[in-house]
């Protein structure tokens, strides 16, 4: 019999913050690059193109004695039904023995850690002094996307949302997103932190609606696409010296959301390669040979252990390909079970 520890989604909410669950992804990177991790191949299922899909996630974190699987759903019309678009749950095991540590709710965790490789691709990538940041798409990873680039901006003044399909649903996520920084995320820092005061000074920004993609990604010194788009939506000469570009919702063959020409011009930068090469936005530059394998930089973990050059100019055009990685996933996950057991949220059950 083990005794493992069941976390629901309203648990996870309550326990994790955007600057914690950076700093564990970017722990999960650098044990990556210190071959202390092992990403195994992702399983994909659409149920329906652009409707509904599923992939499993697995993943073993030497360096953290962690290993473990995530297994999450989308389903766009479920918001019409009143239940999430995300879900998902995962499993967590230790390392050296086997025993199951915990059960979680997968949506949460998924969308705090992708908005924190986003945000990690910014930090380490984008110009310091960039001040107007341009957010294609305003689903919930739009949110999460924005709530950590942000915890991680000195200098942005200017957020443009640009929605491909409705100008109304841009302007409805600038109404609320103020409030959302605020209420879903600010609030999770202790009021008298220094944390707090930085955070709340970042996400005090002017955000607004445009409907003009080309003029928004001419003004924008960091470009963060989170959308299903199977087209490109940002062209190549739209795009000026010293951009940086996060890539975010590219996670299955056959997506793209930039034009494959911009990674001619661009030091490229990923989580995985062979992931991304296989399903991430690298996958259609690599298929009409704008680059090849080794044109790419490098994995952002070797970024970080100082193993290879990311920026090396302000003109430079950057980009961050994330396809998402169960390593993220568990790292976040332990993270949370150990603030669990500190402050007593969440059931335990025998198996």
């Amino acid at each position: 019999m083990f005794k493992i520890k069941v976390l629901r989604r309203e648990d996870i909410e309550n326990i994790l913050n955007v600057k914690s669950v950076i700093q564990g992804v970017e722990e999960a990177y650098r044990f990556k690059a210190r071959n202390e991790a092992d990403v195994f191949p992702m399983i994909f299922h659409e149920f329906a193109s652009g409707k509904g899909d599923m992939d499993i996630k697995a993943g073993h974190l030497k360096g953290a004695n962690l290993y473990g699987f995530k297994q999450v759903s989308w389903f766009g019309e479920n918001p019409e039904k009143g239940l999430p678009a995300l879900l998902g749950s995962m499993m967590v095991f230790e390392g050296d023995t086997g025993r199951p540590l915990g059960l979680l709710d997968a949506s949460y965790i998924t969308s705090i850690r992708t908005g924190a490789a986003g945000a990690i691709g910014i930090k380490y990538l984008a110009r310091k002094n960039s001040k107007n940041l341009l957010m294609i798409g305003t689903g919930n990873q739009a949110i999460f996307q924005l709530a950590a680039s942000l915890a991680v901006l000195d200098e942005i003044e200017t957020v443009a949302v640009y929605n491909p399909r409705s100008l109304e649903k841009a302007e409805k996520f600038v109404e609320s997103i103020k409030d959302t920084l605020t209420n879903d995320f600010l609030a999770k820092f202790d009021h008298d932190s220094q944390a707090y005061d930085e955070i709340k000074k970042r996400y005090d920004v002017a955000f607004h609606a445009v409907d003009s993609i080309e003029n928004a990604a001419n003004n924008a010194d960091i470009i963060i696409t989170a959308t299903p788009s199977k087209h490109p939506m940002i062209r190549k000469e739209w795009i000026r010296e010293g951009t940086h570009i996060s890539c975010i919702g590219s996670d299955m063959e056959g997506k793209q959301e930039i034009d494959e020409g911009i990674f001619g011009i661009a030091r490229v930068f990923v989580d995985d390669i062979k992931q991304s090469i296989r399903v991430g936005e690298t996958e259609t530059a690599i298929k009409k040979e704008v680059i090849k394998r080794e044109d790419i930089i490098g994995e952002i973990g070797n970024l970080l252990e100082g193993r290879i050059s990311g920026r090396r100019t302000d003109e430079d055009v950057t980009i961050f390909d994330t396809t998402g990685l169960a390593i993220q996933d568990l790292i976040t996950a332990k993270y949370a079970l150990d603030l669990a057991e500190e402050k007593g949220y969440g059931s335990e059950v025998e198996i």
